[in-house]
């Protein structure tokens, strides 16, 4: 497979897949892509504070029983490793 490139260097990305742009153009489609993105940043429903409290006790709760439960086991089964040995 051959590339073509321009035969002009100031012609910037002469690839094909990367086609030359004017400056203009490029800021164009960053000024859509901040706009696209301040769109969806207005969609995004945040938590309030009392669910933020809620999840955070809920994940503190469900670490602190599991945790509890694996020093449980661990307690239980090396007893038995000791009983046998």
């Amino acid at each position: 497979m051959v590339e073509h490139r321009s035969p002009k260097p100031s012609d910037g990305g002469s690839s094909p897949s990367w086609p030359a742009t004017e400056e203009g153009e490029k800021m164009g489609k960053l000024s859509t892509l901040i706009a696209h993105a301040r769109e969806e940043i207005n969609k995004v429903i945040f938590p309030t504070k009392v669910q933020l409290r809620q999840a955070f006790l809920a994940v503190i709760l469900v670490v602190t029983v599991i945790s509890i439960f694996l020093a449980l086991v661990d307690l239980v089964m090396s007893s038995i490793v000791s009983i046998v040995i």
